[in-house]
């Protein structure tokens, strides 16, 4: 029913094969369906529960699936956000609301069934912090080891945290998140665990179920889904799935796929905007947003195909820009996210700004993560609890110094 096909010289390779790149030429991996065999019936996906497995005729997994009850994330209509930016029709996928908190769940309930299914006994990842805490999750699930290598002093606590407490094998490198993945990387292909970063195309195939999700919330094709990119799986991942609904007939318009990063750590934004044929990595990313402060991201040339074939766009925006809208979704939506997460509906903002969006389109921004996922960031800019004294005066003194 489904192979692996390289996408940049179109080698195939069988379904079974433990493989992360092309053999021929070094470029990543995608899971190709024989769609033509393959019937969706809306109804039937219509009587099952909204979630990843849900969608089970387009992932791979023939085994019981390794779950934690993942998807299923409530899309929200941001309406004072919308009418403050000019845009009645923005929605947020909030998928912070997944088991462990991100939209990582999503590839990692099919990624660690690939390994089962696969024969593996123990997974491994490189991680800026939520890929760390879903792996580790799933792997206790699942019930074998896991190892995870992350940039020293560069993850959140509160995602460090998640890992450690999961049982998982955790060790802090003395260099940055490329550098973890590169040696995570070596670590499988040497001695035999199973990887699973974005490079792996397994992982991936959860995360396209986003889009899956969000045509039967809206009931249409949204006009634009906005995504923020850190390793580009994402947004690479969910363009995927779209191409194979149109590809089924149940699909009724091709969404532009938007991605946005951060100032400090945007390869993929200079490329679309310089129209270059490929990234150059940035060597010293930098970010508030630990989730995306990726310089070198695996799936880039999968994301470049998606924004440029979708009529799609990206954008950077500050770390102000960021924290500004992480306490706007807060504040004003009652949505708590990430930074990370918030980038997305920063960059909507600043391209409508720009008149880079029309205001009649049907935007969904994806958000990716918790706002539990980073409190230190999150206490940085509240001010802190006022201590008063245990009595009603006090109580009413300092009410009244609020308003």
């Amino acid at each position: 029913m489904y192979r692996l096909v390289c996408v940049g010289c179109g080698t195939r390779y069988p379904p079974d094969e433990v493989i992360y790149n092309c053999t021929v030429c070094g470029h990543l991996l995608a899971v190709e369906y024989d769609l033509d065999s393959i019937t969706i019936e809306r109804q039937a996906w219509e009587r099952r529960p909204l979630s990843v497995w849900r969608y089970r005729e387009l992932l791979p997994v023939s085994i019981p699936p390794v779950t934690l009850q993942e998807g299923g994330t409530p899309l929200y209509h941001l309406t004072r956000i919308g009418e403050e930016i000019g845009l009645p029709n923005l929605y947020a996928k909030h998928e912070g609301m997944n088991p462990t908190g991100s939209f990582k769940d999503r590839g990692m309930t099919v990624g660690v069934s690939m390994a089962l299914q696969l024969k593996k006994t123990s997974v491994a990842c490189a991680s800026t912090g939520n890929t760390s805490a879903s792996l580790a999750a799933y792997a206790a699930r699942a019930g074998i080891p896991a190892v995870v290598l992350l940039p020293a002093g560069k993850v959140a606590l509160g995602k460090v945290a998640q890992a450690l407490m999961h049982g998982a094998r955790v060790l802090s490198i003395r260099g940055n998140f490329d550098r973890a993945l590169e040696m995570v990387h070596e670590l499988c292909l040497s001695h035999g665990l199973y990887l699973l970063n974005s490079v792996n195309p397994f992982r991936l195939e959860g995360q396209k179920t986003i889009g899956f999700e969000v045509l039967d919330q809206l009931g249409k094709s949204p006009d634009r889904m906005v995504l923020p990119v850190g390793n580009a799986g994402n947004i690479s991942a969910v363009y995927k799935g779209f191409v194979e609904l149109a590809h089924l007939g149940v699909l009724d318009g091709m969404p532009m796929m938007t991605g946005i990063q951060a100032a400090g750590s945007a390869p993929v934004v200079r490329a679309i905007q310089q129209g270059l044929a490929e990234v150059e990595p940035e060597p010293r990313p930098e970010t508030v947003a630990t989730a995306i402060r990726i310089g070198a991201p695996v799936n880039a040339e999968k994301a470049l195909a998606a924004i440029r074939k979708t009529g799609g766009c990206a954008e950077a925006v500050t770390d102000d820009e960021i924290l500004a809208m992480q306490r706007d979704l807060a504040q004003k939506e009652g949505i708590g996210v990430e930074p990370a997460s918030a980038a997305s509906v920063a960059g909507v903002k600043k391209l409508v700004e720009t008149g880079v969006i029309d205001r009649n389109e049907t935007i969904v921004c994806v958000v990716t993560g918790h706002l539990l996922k980073d409190p230190e960031t999150v206490i940085r800019q509240c001010k802190a609890p006022l201590e008063i004294d245990a009595d009603l005066p006090s109580l009413l003194s300092a009410l009244q110094s609020c308003s």
